[in-house]
């Protein structure tokens, strides 16, 4: 999961692979070891991963840094540790299971939205986001100058999973105090709670993002990560002026998938 040095010649003259063949080697076998670390629980730092959690509120960048550090010592950006996406898990599982009993629903409901937010919201639209985000910051944002250099797909997986958590503590933990009794009341007040609890949400996820490829030596232009907030603000702004809930809608779409 390493930016790597392409060469022209997949072999060297000595028969030894060359040195990106040799690294997409290694990413594969770090893959490997990634994946296999996800049933050994006892190999897993979650004292760690807490400590990111906590800090991608307070201070994302300390987070990056510390993705430049494992680069320097461990010859990776990604992680080699499953122990915050098993957290994340957890924190989904749990916020949608709150979901399901703010909304009344039954148990199979409640397992079936379950289903639905793990393997669509959340591992679905994350491996689409990651992908069109790996694609296009090595189409468009690698230096002139670093061409021979690449993101790996597994690092904009990471940023994804960085950015995803302050929005699902917002909106599946957080907003779950109000909704009944402030934000589905078909108030002034309800739509506007709930909505800026959205454009929170949403803007933590966008500055997220923008610090996670902006923190790659190798890209440029990642301001463009930002512009994203203009037409958030505008929305948030039109949603206040037409009365439009978002968190009603979100309520209304979670009941129709569960039928």
């Amino acid at each position: 999961m390493l930016p790597s040095i392409s060469v022209n010649s997949p072999v060297q003259g000595n028969g030894a692979l060359n040195s990106r063949d040799a690294a997409r080697h290694t990413a594969g076998a770090k893959r490997y070891k990634y994946l296999r670390r996800l049933f050994r629980f006892r190999q897993m730092d979650f004292e760690f991963a807490a400590w990111q959690m906590l800090y991608l509120f307070t201070s994302p960048q300390r987070v990056y840094r510390n993705f430049h550090y494992r680069k320097q010592t461990k010859d990776q950006w990604a992680r080699d540790d499953p122990a915050f996406l098993v957290l994340l898990s957890i924190w989904l599982c749990v916020s949608t299971i709150g979901f399901g009993f703010v909304l009344d629903m039954g148990f199979f409901e409640t397992i079936k939205l379950l289903l639905w937010v793990v393997f669509i919201d959340c591992v679905g639209v994350g491996l689409l986001i990651s992908t069109l985000m790996w694609f296009i910051s090595n189409k468009y944002l690698v230096k002139r100058q670093s061409r021979d250099y690449d993101v790996e797909w597994g690092y904009a997986f990471d940023v994804h999973l960085n950015a995803f958590y302050p929005l699902l503590v917002i909106l599946h933990f957080i907003q779950l105090f109000f909704i009944n009794h402030v934000i589905l009341t078909d108030t002034f007040i309800g739509y506007f709670v709930g909505n800026t609890l959205w454009l929170v949400a949403v803007g933590y996820y966008i500055y997220v993002t923008f610090l996670g490829y902006s923190a790659l030596p190798f890209l440029k232009n990642t301001v463009i990560l930002l512009y994203p907030f203009a037409p958030l603000i505008l929305l948030y702004g039109l949603s206040l002026a037409l009365g439009w809930n978002f968190t009603h809608t979100l309520c209304s779409f979670y009941k129709y998938r569960v039928k």
